[in-house]
């Protein structure tokens, strides 16, 4: 039970990812509120959570705006009586699959302006409380990536959105590790269970990310869950400011 007594806000816990880390902060003994736009995924996640026994609360927040970011964070604290750890996996609402020279700006800038936005307005309303406890993790996901993916893959903005991440959390590290908060990202090679079946490419996209590792495989959402857990506990206590690669060796440090 590494996280016994600690309460864990996820955002986009209906998803794949999302779900996946809420589960297993669930199974070690956090209390988890998840947060997401629609209702019936969060729902089925805290369900899942309930019945084996979890803790989980759910609730309608939008991760781009802070109108409805802060006053959540605030109830959670309230009730709660800390935020331990702060999680960001929403979608990043990428545009893939055209050239950069032949993309728009707004096609090629949407998951920039997503994944900065939220993850600061995300971070900002769990640092403001952490630092009143002088305790707490705030985790990001995906790091950066191969970017000789982009030769097989057009990508889009995603990379450079993953990179802006970074940036931010190392200066959320900086400024946060005197108040004893730690920020670190989960990096990952991609999650081929993440993708949804049916998905138009999924077996190929599935086999190159599988190639490019040196272990022969890739991160599982259990794999995932299990990480996650471990960078949130007591027992990653001494890493901030870094990414944990759990790549398979897809990308080397």
């Amino acid at each position: 039970m590494l996280l016994e007594h600690k309460n864990a806000i996820i955002y986009g816990g209906g998803g794949r990812i999302g779900g996946a880390i809420a589960r297993a902060y669930a199974r070690n003994g956090a209390y988890v509120f998840l947060a997401g736009r629609t209702v019936e995924p969060l729902e089925k996640v805290a369900g899942d959570i309930r019945a084996a026994g979890g803790c989980a609360d759910t609730a309608i927040v939008d991760a781009l705006d802070e109108r409805s970011v802060d006053p959540h964070a605030d109830e959670v604290a309230a009730t709660a009586g800390s935020i331990d750890v702060s999680v960001n996996v929403i979608a990043d609402s990428d545009v893939q699959g055209t050239p950069m020279a032949d993309m728009s700006p707004a096609d090629y800038l949407s998951p920039v302006l997503t994944a900065v936005r939220s993850k600061f307005l995300t971070s900002r309303a769990a640092a403001r409380h952490m630092r009143a406890q002088r305790s707490g993790v705030i985790l990001a996901f995906g790091g950066s990536g191969d970017h000789t993916a982009a030769r097989r893959h057009a990508l889009g903005g995603l990379l450079t959105g993953f990179e802006a991440v970074e940036a931010m959390r190392r200066q959320l590290a900086t400024e946060l590790g005197g108040h004893g908060i730690r920020v670190i990202t989960l990096r990952t090679g991609g999650v081929p269970e993440s993708i949804p079946h049916g998905f138009e490419g999924r077996d190929r996209i599935e086999a190159d990310l599988v190639t490019r590792t040196l272990l022969g495989r890739t991160a599982t959402l259990e794999d995932v869950g299990n990480v996650a857990v471990f960078a949130a506990s007591d027992w990653a206590r001494t890493i901030t400011g870094a990414a944990i690669n759990m790549t398979c060796g897809a990308v080397l440090d």
